[in-house]
């Protein structure tokens, strides 16, 4: 009797958390420039796709405007959250937007200590 093994389904679902954060980009002028300032972060992963770009980070990761502005050729202030956004198409994980920098956390705790925001809720 001969015994066939089932394969695993590279489509099953996994709840467990990742520790992972990040966004999507367009594969556009901006795009590739944001990108390579993100890959040169140790714990960022930079993948080029066809028509958009994956930025990926374990745990958190900065998006620091003035040096997006330098990467770009620009004067400090040029790069900001509008044009962030405009150039983002997707994020996962917790975004917080600060003045000079858009922050990315993998895990909505660490997100929410860094605001000062208490997850317990108020047991009147």
């Amino acid at each position: 009797m001969t015994q066939f093994k089932i394969a695993e389904s590279p489509f099953k679902s996994d709840n467990t958390a990742s520790n992972m954060c990040g966004f999507t980009l367009m594969n556009n002028q901006v795009g590739v420039v944001v990108a390579e300032v993100m890959g040169g972060q140790p714990n960022v992963r930079v993948t080029p796709l066809p028509s958009m770009i994956r930025v990926d980070a374990t745990g958190r990761m900065d998006v620091v405007y003035d040096e997006v502005s330098e990467a770009l050729g620009e004067e400090a202030g040029y790069f900001d959250a509008a044009q962030f956004e405009e150039n983002m198409s997707t994020h996962y994980g917790r975004m917080i937007h600060e003045d000079d920098r858009t922050i990315m956390f993998a895990n909505p705790e660490d997100a929410a200590d860094y605001i000062g925001f208490d997850l317990q809720p108020d047991r009147r």
